[in-house]
């Protein structure tokens, strides 16, 4: 099963795009290194207070992929620099 999501993000406090970069990196590098998915920037690079994030995960069940991808939402959600304003979600 391959589980993808499309998370469209508002950022605050960010003045730069050196500020965007520094707060989805840590974001980007703390969701592959905590639960093993693969995850990139999709969209408005070019824009310093939004961004939307392409996830993806293979798993041989949907349940286990729906958990760890709800793992990955609530850890986007964790930081209180960032909220998450469109989820998209859908199986391939």
């Amino acid at each position: 099963m391959i589980y993808f999501l499309e998370v469209t993000c508002f950022i605050y406090n960010t003045q730069s795009l050196k500020d965007k970069r520094s707060v989805i990196k840590r974001i980007v590098h703390r969701i592959q290194n905590d639960y093993n998915v693969s995850i990139s920037e999709l969209a408005y690079q070019e824009l310093w207070q939004k961004t939307m994030f392409g996830i993806v995960t293979v798993s041989n069940t949907k349940v286990q992929a729906e958990k760890v991808m709800d793992q990955c939402l609530r850890l986007i959600d964790s930081f209180p620099e960032i909220e998450r304003t469109i989820t998209e979600k859908q199986w391939l």
